[in-house]
């Protein structure tokens, strides 16, 4: 077994695609419009559904906006340099919450940014040996 993806749902297809592509890098691996079900599906990731875990943009086009919850937590990225990483976010546009740094109770230099619905990623950089 292996995880394949995981589902957001997303009020602005167009935004959010932009938003992993254009700020993190990711590709669009593949997109289809469900007329009758009113919704639209768009996979994105880093590397083909093959090879790794992607995310699910679920598009309903009747909701704008959605209520995130409070038992989401954040989807982590490994970044070779989390500073560099949240420089080139802030370039391109994207918002950075949690500069990059240490953890509050260990060594591990961490980093969040929010995509336009408000979803957490988190930065992760490498360790070096």
């Amino acid at each position: 077994m292996r995880i394949l993806h995981t589902m957001l749902r997303v009020g602005d297809l167009e935004k959010s695609i932009a938003f992993y592509t254009e700020v993190l890098g990711m590709k669009v691996l593949r997109q289809k419009d469900y007329p009758e079900g009113k919704f639209t599906l768009a996979f994105v990731g880093y590397q083909d559904e093959k090879q790794g875990a992607v995310l699910e943009l679920t598009h309903n086009w009747d909701t704008r906006q959605y209520d995130l919850g409070n038992g989401y937590g954040h989807i982590a990225v490994e970044v070779d340099d989390a500073y560099q990483a949240c420089a080139e976010v802030k370039k391109r546009g994207g918002k950075v919450t949690r500069e990059a740094g240490p953890m509050k109770h260990g060594a591990t230099v961490i980093a969040f940014v929010e995509d336009p619905d408000g979803y957490k990623i988190e930065f992760i950089q490498k360790k070096t040996v």
